[in-house]
């Protein structure tokens, strides 16, 4: 069996797996030495995350210990309280108790198995009020930009805490000028650049944990290691 890499969050996890997404990226980049496994969850914030850790990654499953997981929440945690996504609010200090607690989960259950903490990215709030989720009728934002920075900032904290990497994608995204179009489609979701931007940053903390094309083997002969005079006799060793 092919080692594997799974993909657990929310939204921005789930639709990963669409065209030009990070985690189709991310198949594609492994497609010989690993296999990437969605587990991406529309709309779900920590708390309801920590619930259904069992049901994810049930204790009982085989196949042995994935290579990674990524935990990518935060964005619906930070969904402001008084406003129209309010009953996807987690508070601060609950959503660093819940990501501590998914942490200790993962290390319980796989040792070996390296986690990466995915903070939220930044909000574009005038793109959130052209797309709203649900009914909006105060008019406001149901998420800012401030209080992803306070989330996305909690979940780098928590890496730290744990001693696994972290990366801020509400920090780096706006490092670029005109990052609101550029990487959100409806100012929270990523477009095709800001997948490939995550994608990316995916990629170099994996590779800083040794997970890379050059150090996970092909898990059968490429086609430029068979002999062309007896292709049969590549698999024998198998």
């Amino acid at each position: 069996m092919r080692p594997k890499i799974y993909l657990f969050g929310d939204s921005i996890t789930e639709q990963s797996f669409a065209d030009g997404g990070w985690g189709a990226s991310l198949t594609n980049h492994f497609s010989r030495t690993a296999d990437v496994v969605l587990r991406g969850y529309s709309g779900y914030n920590t708390r309801w995350a920590l619930k259904v850790m069992e049901k994810v990654f049930p204790v009982a499953a085989g196949g042995g210990a994935p290579l990674a997981v990524t935990v990518f929440f935060g964005a619906n945690d930070a969904s402001l309280p008084d406003r129209s996504s309010g009953f996807q609010h987690v508070p601060l200090d609950e959503y660093k108790l819940n990501l501590l607690a998914i942490v200790a989960f993962l290390k319980k259950q796989w040792p070996s198995t390296r986690i990466i903490l995915i903070a939220p990215p930044p909000i574009d709030e005038d793109a959130r009020l052209l797309y709203p989720y649900v009914d909006n009728p105060s008019g406001l934002p149901e998420r800012t930009n401030e209080a992803a920075g306070r989330y996305a900032q909690e979940c780098v904290a928590v890496a730290a805490e744990c001693g696994v990497p972290a990366i801020n994608l509400c920090e780096k995204m706006q490092q670029l000028p005109g990052w609101k179009k550029a990487y959100l489609c409806d100012g929270l979701h990523l477009t095709q650049s800001g997948n490939k931007f995550v994608f990316g940053e995916v990629i170099k903390r994996l590779s800083e944990e040794q997970i890379s094309l050059e150090t996970l083997p092909a898990d059968l002969p490429l086609i430029s290691e068979l002999d062309t005079n007896d292709p049969l006799k590549s698999f024998e060793k198998i």
